[in-house]
């Protein structure tokens, strides 16, 4: 017989629950990019999950209770994924990752704002986050003022980073 887990370790048993390749893109893409529709997170993802994965992915997050699925009360066979009080809960997790990317990693500017804006918002602006996702996940009320502020800082790097388009030149 093998044991369920590899030890009782806090940080063990978070990475045998969340620490594939792919389960915290999956809630990164939910969470920040308010994404609750499989096709919304096949198709927007930057990192090109395959659908065969995301399902999986999925599946194994309403197991383990970070998130819920509910039937999408606009298309009978679409469902609509939110985050559980526990999945909420992973977003100090997601900024402690996001800081360290940040300094370590070859993380693009345009990517990392995001992760900037939320590490010097310190402690309250982590929590008005987590107070909008508790208001949009579990009480399905319209609040997502934070996730527009850095949705906002991202889209202005980004158009900052574009080159000018030129016309072609007139003879």
């Amino acid at each position: 017989m093998t044991a369920p887990h590899r030890s009782g370790c806090p940080i063990n048993l978070t990475l045998e629950a969340l620490g594939d390749k792919w389960s915290l893109i999956v809630v990164r893409d939910i969470m920040f990019g308010g994404r609750r529709r499989f096709r919304e997170l096949l198709t927007a993802s930057e990192e090109g999950i395959a659908s065969n994965i995301l399902a999986d992915r999925l599946q194994h997050l309403v197991e383990l209770g970070v998130l819920t699925r509910a039937a999408d009360p606009t298309h009978k066979q679409k469902q609509i994924y939110s985050l559980t009080e526990p999945g909420i809960q992973l977003l100090p997790v997601f900024v402690a990752l996001g800081a360290w990317g940040r300094r370590h990693l070859p993380a693009t500017e345009a990517l990392s704002i995001r992760a900037e804006l939320l590490e010097r918002g310190g402690s309250a602006l982590v929590e008005r986050f987590m107070d909008e996702l508790r208001a949009e996940h579990l009480r399905g009320e319209t609040a997502a003022t934070v996730r527009e502020e850095l949705r906002a800082a991202y889209d202005a790097l980004r158009a900052k980073k574009r080159p000018a388009r030129r016309g072609r030149p007139h003879r």
